[in-house]
Order: structure tokens, then sequence, then C-alpha cells
């Protein structure tokens, strides 16, 4: 207890610029502690959102009198979920039973035909796009309240109906489930986030948080050494220690979850691009402020003793400035195994034989990203020094000679000042390869869009209004053969009833098209249908609007067309037939059949397409070809988290540097204003401080952008894409390191004061 005190007087006692090294490792501590807890937050919000989701999803629940398979007591609901460019437009529809039903989380009353609740962002887009409001029949009551949205920026509504416009709908008693059908964001994505956030934020916070808590190094252990010589013990070294770190870091624990608070309540509010949060989802949790709180300071007093080990063991030395032992090569450790992994799956992808086992990967990428970072940060000190010597031992150039040697015997100060900037690039490498592999999966690849609706239950009409739609640019009627039920797999063939110029506004390209006949439709892109044989009769069942049916057959004509489109965008497939619409009889349809509309790929236009189709039809059920808005919408959440961690790590970057540096300009003083009252000239005192810092800057550089580029090429072979190596991405690389470079330089440069201060050299 003693010597806690004495550590506490010694904090408050020795001095303004032991203050303000204080005051240094509190405002890092707080901002890293602010970081720590927002990425240890984005569980929590995600969970929150879920839990929401989950709340308001309709189920049946049957009491025992076949509530749920028959009848009109329980309620109906049917969901529509639409895109609105990349977000999900969803409309729940309601038709009330004679059971009553808890209204939905989030309304006051369950909503009675013709009333509409929507979302508080839906009310704000009806008022700038009233072609909306065709996908609503009825009048808007009042807003859904915060408990019933997952955000506060979804496109949500309920609709109330009667029981006969809602023929398709669905039996339910209750809204509440025990998971949600569509997570914010699935859990393989949610690794993809963890993986990333180990190395781009949590990794360079460890090295940031061990930067603040080493300030001072030298002027401290030789405060401590000289403790020791006055006969306090080895143990009594280490608590005064521990009393100025940790008390340093529990003061940044506290400003920082303060500082993360505040952030919290403004960006919540603000939302990041494609994410919002309500406040309360980023509170923070007991055990995110435990490991703030306990962590931290923890971490903070574990470098602090490696710090004072050697003042404790050897103050003499501490005192004469005797020579530090030089690095272990034990640092080496980590960073061969991580090579190992990455180079491993390098192999594995240039020689074809990428790996299909997810799982192992998933626990070996992230294993190889730790390793490789760790092993950056403790090479870096045995590179720099074996570069500094052989670089001192060979130049001639006085002022590169004085920055190695003082490089070669201290090592830690221009170190914690490169460490951050190095950690940046490697990890700036590693977000560029997860960008690349969503970029992959969003894509566009196809300049038309199509849709597809089911015509079950539509008129004529109806179907010509849907074909009208502005927007549409082509139309077809697809079907399929009529199959024996009991038969096992039986054969079956597709036609498409459209005339050439519909089929040409529907593909990009066609080829060999005559109107009038019936064409065999070939794609070079996909293989053809083996049960499209020339030759082969397969029947048809027709139906008109009056009940009338019919049965018609096809026979697969021996005329080839070609088209050309994209295999899963395209609503027509290599073996289907093209039927001219005359050769069905006059009002007749297949049963069953399916409308395929045909746009532009633009967002507006498909926008402009699904609120036409609305207006005809609020509650059909469409199917855009290619889009899985509820997949687009995760990719953006995932792809904003990455952003905002990406972010984070600049500020940590960033922060690392300015702290270290700051740190090193007050450790440098009294060398700097020795070698001036020698007689070295500023100049020749600049270009010292300056190689002293770009030397070790440029040794951990090359091995960030090698070590980055293997782990970002290793995580696109397990990642299943086409692109495995991204040259493109190296002038950006290079780019990065490069102005890492010229920000230590210049920062480097303020060392070095016009004026002498003898008065450093006399109290040192």
């Amino acid at each position: 207890m003693r010597e806690m005190l004495l550590g506490f007087r010694l904090l408050l006692g020795s001095g303004r610029a032991n203050r303000v090294r204080f005051l240094l490792m509190v405002v890092g501590g707080a901002v890293g502690v602010c970081c720590l807890a927002f990425v240890l937050a984005i569980p929590g919000i995600l969970k929150a959102q879920d839990s929401r989701q989950a709340a308001r999803q309709p189920t049946c629940v049957s009491d025992g009198h076949r509530l749920c398979s028959g009848g009109d007591r329980a309620a109906l609901q049917l969901i529509r979920t639409d895109p609105y460019g990349s977000h999900r437009f969803t409309r729940v529809f309601l038709a009330r039973g004679t059971e009553p039903v808890p209204p939905p989380p989030g309304l006051p009353t369950f909503p009675a035909p013709g009333e509409v609740f929507v979302s508080p962002r839906l009310h704000d887009l009806l008022q700038q796009e009233p072609g909306l409001s065709q996908l609503l029949p009825g009048k808007e009551r009042a807003s859904i309240g915060a408990s019933g949205l997952a955000r506060p920026d979804e496109l949500y509504a309920y609709i109330g109906v009667t029981r006969d416009e809602l023929g398709e709908g669905s039996r339910m008693t209750r809204f509440g489930t025990q998971y949600t059908w569509f997570p914010t964001v699935e859990s393989s994505a949610l690794n993809i986030v963890r993986f990333t956030m180990a190395g781009v934020v949590l990794l360079p916070l460890a090295v940031f948080l061990a930067v603040c808590a080493r300030l001072s190094a030298a002027a401290r252990a030789r405060r401590l050494a000289a403790l020791r010589l006055l006969g306090l013990s080895s143990r009594g070294v280490q608590r005064v220690n521990a009393a100025e770190t940790v008390v340093a870091a529990l003061a940044g624990a506290a400003l920082g979850l303060g500082l993360y608070w505040i952030v919290n309540q403004l960006v919540s509010r603000i939302g990041l691009p494609g994410f919002k949060w309500f406040p309360s989802d980023g509170a923070l949790s007991g055990t995110t402020t435990f490991i703030c709180v306990v962590g931290c300071p923890a971490l903070a007093w574990y470098v602090g003793r490696i710090g004072a080990r050697r003042a404790a063991a050897d103050p003499l030395g501490v005192r004469r400035g005797a020579v530090a032992k030089p690095p272990r090569k034990w640092g080496l450790l980590p960073l061969v195994p991580g090579l190992g992994i990455v180079t491993g799956y390098c192999v594995a992808g240039a020689t074809g034989h990428a790996p299909n086992d997810t799982k192992i990967s998933s626990l070996l990428m992230p294993l190889a990203v730790v390793l490789l970072g760790t092993g950056i940060v403790l090479t870096l000190p045995l590179a720099s020094r074996l570069l500094a010597r052989r670089i001192a031992r060979s130049t001639r150039s006085v002022s590169l000679g004085l920055a190695m040697r003082r490089n070669e015997v201290e090592h830690g100060g221009a170190l914690r000042v490169v460490t951050g900037l190095v950690l940046l690039v490697f990890s700036a490498s590693l977000v560029q390869g997860v960008l690349i592999e969503f970029d992959q999966v969003t894509k566009n690849v196809s300049d038309i869009q199509s849709y597809k609706l089911s015509l079950n239950g539509v008129s004529q009409k109806e179907q010509r209004a849907l074909e009208s739609v502005p927007g549409v640019r082509g139309h077809a009627v697809l079907a399929e053969s009529w199959t024996d039920p009991n038969a096992e797999m039986p054969p079956s063939i597709n036609v498409v009833i459209a005339t050439c110029g519909q089929l040409r506004h529907t593909v990009p390209v066609v080829e060999g098209c005559v109107d009038g006949r019936p064409t065999l439709l070939e794609n070079p892109r996909q293989p053809m249908w083996e049960d499209s044989k020339p030759g082969k009769v397969y029947p048809f069942h027709l139906t008109n609007g009056a009940g009338a049916r019919r049965v018609m057959t096809v026979r697969v004509p021996t005329q080839t067309a070609h088209f050309h489109d994209t295999p899963g965008v395209s609503a027509i497939n290599s073996g289907d037939v093209l039927l001219p619409p005359s050769y069905l009889p006059p009002g007749f349809r297949p049963e069953g059949a399916t409308l395929a509309l045909a746009s532009a790929s633009a967002p507006e236009e498909v926008r402009s397409v699904l609120d036409g189709i609305g207006g005809v039809d609020p509650t059909a059920e469409v199917t855009a070809a290619g889009i899985n808005v509820e997949s687009l919408e995760q990719l953006i959440i995932v792809k904003t988290l990455l952003g905002a961690g990406m972010v984070l790590g600049l500020i940590i970057g960033v922060a690392a540097y300015l702290v270290a540096a700051a740190d090193r300009a007050v450790e440098r003083r009294s060398q700097v204003t020795a070698l001036a009252l020698l007689g070295a000239r500023p100049w020749t005192l600049r270009a010292v401080q300056v190689a002293q810092v770009v030397v070790p800057l440029a040794v951990g550089l090359v091995l960030a952008v090698v070590a980055g580029k293997a782990a970002e090429s290793s995580y696109l072979v397990t990642g299943g894409g086409d692109i495995f190596w991204d040259g493109e991405g190296v002038p950006l690389l290079i780019a990065c390191a490069l102005g890492a470079v010229v920000v230590a330089a210049l920062g480097s440069l303020p060392l070095v004061g016009r004026r002498i201060d003898p008065e450093l050299i006399r109290r040192d």
C-alpha cells in the first residue's frame, strides 16, 4: 500500500511534463476504449434488431379446436417483400377473424379493413413519391412505434383488408416467434465482420493501448531505477509503476465509456450509410463495461510491468544509460505460422485446389491474420536493428550514421511511432480483399431486369394492365407441360408464349427467330434441357376466364433460335420452346402460367415497374430475378460495418502515431540539445530524426504490404469467388505506404527547434 501511495504522489507531484504525459495516457486510453466499446456493441445492436423482428412475426398456435386448420376463427396474414433500391419494403396484409388477436408490436390496435399503419421512414417517403401509395390500399392512420421496427429507417407497413381480399393468406393467432426469419446479418456474414474487425480494429487497438501505457518509457525507467537504488524492493518498483499505469488506464476507461455514450447518441440518430439503430440498442452491456474497465487496465498493467522489469533488475545500468539487450528472435514465432497458413492457401488457389471446407477456413483465416499482425509488430524491432547495424557500418553520411546507431541501441522509441501506421497499411489490404469478395456477389451482370409473377387468379384484363405497366419493355407467358402427379420424375418442357419482337425485348440478343412458328430456344452459355429433344410431344392444360378447360399438345420443333443472356438472371432458359400467341385458342392460357416482364436494370426503372405492378395488384408476389433484397440489404450493412471498422482503424493508427510522436518529441529533447551544443547543424539533426523514423517504418511497411497481400489473396481463395489475385489493389497499397512515410517524416521535423535550451541537459 505504501508503494501505491508513493506512485500516486509521483504521479501528481513530479512536474508539468509528467502531468502532460499522464494526460496523454488518459486521452489515448479514452479513444481506445471508445473504439473498443463500439466494436463490442455491434453484436448487441444486431441482436436487439433481430429480437424485434422475431417479436412481430405472425404465427398460428392452435388451441385444440382446429383453430389453425380451417374456419374463419383465426385471422389471416400475407407478407409481401419488395426491393426499394437496396432496402426491403415489407407489407403485411392482415384480415380479422372471429377470435381476437393482440395487435402487433408498435401498433395500438389490430388494423381494420382500409387502415394502414406505416413506419416513420415510409411516411416521409410517401410524401416524396406518391406512387408508392398504390402498394398500400387504404387510408394511413398512424405510424408504427419503435418497438415494432427493427431499425429507424425501415420501410414497413401493416395493411388491414377483408378476408375475401386475402384469399392466399395464412392463418395466425398471435405475433412473436423464437427466431427471426430474416436476421439482420447472417451468421456467415457476421463471421466476416468479426474476422475483419479482429485485423482492422482489435489488433491495432491492442498496440495503441500498449503505446499509451509506455509513454515516456525512458524517463519513467530512470525514475524507477532511482527508487530501486534508494532501497525500494523489486516488487515495490513494480507497484509504483502499476499505480501510475493503472490509474491512467482506469481514468481513460471511464472517460472512454462516457465518450462512447455521447458518440452512440449522436451516430445512432444520424446513422451510418445504409445502417441505423436506436440509441437503446447500442447501450453498454455488462460484459462490454467489464472488458473495458477491467481488460484495458489489465493490459496497461502487463505492458507497464514488462517496461519496469529492467529498471527493477538492473537499476544502475538504467541510470547510466547502458545499452539495452538486443531483441530476441522469438518475435519471429507468430510470423512464421501466419505466413505458412496464407502461403498454403495461395498455393492451393494457384494450383486449382481451392479449399471447400469453409469451417476450417473460418478458423484458420482469423488465426492467420492475428498471427501475421502480431508477428509484424514483434518482428519490427529485430529487423529494424539488423538493418540499422548494416547501414551504420557501410554509410559515410553523418546524419544517417547517427540515426542508425541510435536505432541500433534504442529501437523502442521510433518503433512506437511507426507501429500504428504499419498496422494501418496491413489492415487496408484485408479490407480491400473483403470488399472485392462482396463486389463479386453484388455486381450487376445484365442490362435487363426480369420479373415473374403467377397468373393464378389474374384476369385477362389485369394481365394486359401488367404488360402495359410504365417501364416494361417486353413480356412473355411462361408455362410448364402437364405431368402425372403419381409418376416419378416425369419428363417435361417449358414454353415461352411470345412473339419474336417481345422476345427481343426480354433478352439482350436473339438470333434466328422467325415469327409465326414454334422455335426451340438455345443459350450457348447454358446446357440444353435434356427433355427438349426435337420430335417429342408434351401436353398442356389450358383454361380461360369462364372456367372452360382444354388440352393442347406441343411438339418440340427442330428449328432453333439462339439467345444470349446470363443464366440465373434471365426468365428464359436453354431448352424452352417459343410459341407464338396465335398458337393458343383465343382467350385460353396454360394452367399455372407465369407472366415474365422485362425492363431496364437501372434502379429507378426497377422501382417504377414494381410500383406499377403494385398499382394493378397490391398483393401480387413478384420475383425479381437476380435481386435478393434480403441478401443485398445484409451486404450493405456488412459493408457499412466494415467501413466503420476501417475508420476506427484509421483513427487508432493516427492516434497512435500522434501520441507516440508527441511523446518521442519530449523524450528526445535532451539528446537533440546535446548534439546541437556539440556543433551539429539543424538540417543534420532534422535528417537524423527523419531517418530514425523512416527506416524502421519502411521495413515495417514492406512486411505489411507483403503479408497483407498474401492474407488478402488467401482470403479470396477461401471465399469461393472468381478473383484470387488483385493486381489493381497493389498501387493503392503502395500509395498508402508512401503516404504513411510522408506523414511520419513530416511529424519528425518539429523535434528539432530553432532555440537551444541547455537547461534540458542540466536537468537530465
